[in-house]
């Protein structure tokens, strides 16, 4: 015991976590005395760390085969937990497959078997089919956001993956939400629930709800004065269709207000260039669809703005959720046309008239490309090295870092950013050439 204690606390410290918060340490001890666990907790409160600790300390060191599957409703919570997994620095291998990219790139990665495999469900049903992995190791299950991966449309690739994972003993489903049945065939004998969900409809007093009327029904001039209102605090506008997302972007484009845009037809490569500009501050806002209402690895928002309301209060909730979390205050509006019916699961809410603003001043921060990464051995004392020494930046003036498998970003001072370019580009790292662009 004394030394699982001992490893669970250089795991906190390589992430920069001093101590497990209650529903980490209350969930930890459920899925250790138990083989059914639930555990419902906001979006933010670190669901995450809460199953991998209890899985990583189960995991046979010896043995060389998949011995934990986690099945994810999302191409970016599956890279996130396999980040998360990296950051721990255990010594076990964890790989993410989904689709959207290549199957020889899966098949690549999975020549050598990770310990711990996250996936989507179309793209695990798949490498069941093809043989790529044996399940007779795999003892532990997670459906990590499983009200969205149980989901009709999901559910036959849910039931052939479950079905054929004969020697699952342990199995734990998480969620931020509770508006769920789950189908006999998960399997899930007299759970263990945790919960850490308010009841519905009581909000946490963190978080406002307020309505700004729009005279306009296309609600594009309030949008902008909303944005110009908060000036540069972080904040996700919403939006219900990609249609719609486009001419949002267009409109605040022509105002010159900059953001990135994030939804499911995107290329993958493009949404995760999209978060890693708004963790770094080069973007303040982004323009989304649901997809980015839960799982993401995104900093604390400060403002969510339903340019749309969604269809159900669920997506309502998760939305939400981006803001107001952990101790920290946050504020949802509501842009509503004047002759708008308000939706039955939206609270009355204060309306607030917008002062004039001007339009909020660019970023300070611009974001390289480095075409090097994890697999050339480079890592972000490296790079971190080549900006503070050839670059001569100050350490205030080198953003956030972020390594990838085949190349970084680094935020730098927009206005030195060509300057370091023509300094830094085609440098070696670790005996790479890179090239440096502006991404």
């Amino acid at each position: 015991m004394a030394n699982i204690i001992k490893e669970q606390q250089h795991i906190l410290d390589k992430l920069g976590i001093e101590k497990l918060n209650d529903m980490q340490q209350e969930a930890e001890v459920a899925i250790n005395s138990n083989n059914n666990i639930i555990l419902l907790s906001p979006t933010g409160t670190g669901k995450t760390l809460a199953f991998l600790l209890p899985i990583i300390t189960a995991l046979d060191a010896d043995c060389d085969e998949v011995q934990a599957l986690i099945i994810v409703p999302s191409r970016e919570l599956a890279i996130q937990i396999e980040q998360v997994i990296r950051e721990m620095g255990t010594g076990f291998k964890a790989n993410a497959v989904y689709g959207g990219r290549p199957f020889s790139k899966d098949k690549i990665e999975l020549n050598h078997l990770p310990a711990i495999l996250i996936g989507t469900p179309g793209r695990i049903a798949d490498h069941l089919r093809r043989g790529t992995f044996s399940t007779q190791n795999i003892k532990t299950l997670v459906l990590d956001e499983f009200d969205k991966s149980l989901e009709i449309g999901f559910e036959e690739e849910m039931k052939e993956i479950i079905l054929a994972l004969p020697k699952v003993n342990k199995r734990m489903l998480t969620s931020a939400t509770q508006a769920l049945k789950i189908p006999k065939f998960v399997g899930l004998n007299n759970p263990a629930t945790i919960n850490y969900l308010k009841e519905e409809g009581d909000e946490t007093p963190l978080l406002k709800i307020k309505t700004i009327i729009s005279p306009s029904k296309d609600k594009l001039e309030t949008l902008v004065k909303t944005l110009c209102y908060i000036e540069n605090a972080p904040a996700i506008v919403f939006c219900n269709f990609r249609d719609t997302i486009e001419m949002v972007s267009d409109f605040l484009n022509d105002h010159k207000i900059e953001h990135g845009c994030f939804y499911g037809g995107m290329e993958q490569k493009d949404r995760e260039k999209t978060l890693i500009k708004f963790r770094n501050g080069t973007h303040q806002v982004i323009v989304a669809t649901d997809l980015a209402a839960r799982g993401l690895d995104i900093p604390e928002i400060k403002y969510i703005i339903h340019y749309q309301l969604p269809l159900k209060l669920d997506e309502f909730t998760h939305r939400n959720g981006r803001t107001a979390r952990m101790n920290a205050r946050g504020t949802a509006y509501v842009i509503q046309w004047e002759k708008e019916k308000r939706s039955d699961f939206t609270p009355e809410a204060a309306i607030e008239i917008l002062k004039n603003k001007s339009v909020p001043k660019t970023s300070k921060w611009e974001t390289l490309y480095i075409s090097g990464g994890r697999k050339d051995k480079i890592s972000k004392g490296d790079i971190a090295g080549l900006f503070l020494k050839q670059g001569k930046l100050s350490n205030d003036e080198l953003g956030i870092i972020e390594l990838k498998q085949d190349c970084a970003f680094v935020a730098v001072p927009a206005l030195k950013a060509n300057e370091l370019i023509k300094i830094l580009n085609n440098s070696k790292l670790k005996n790479k050439k890179v090239r440096i662009v502006i991404e």
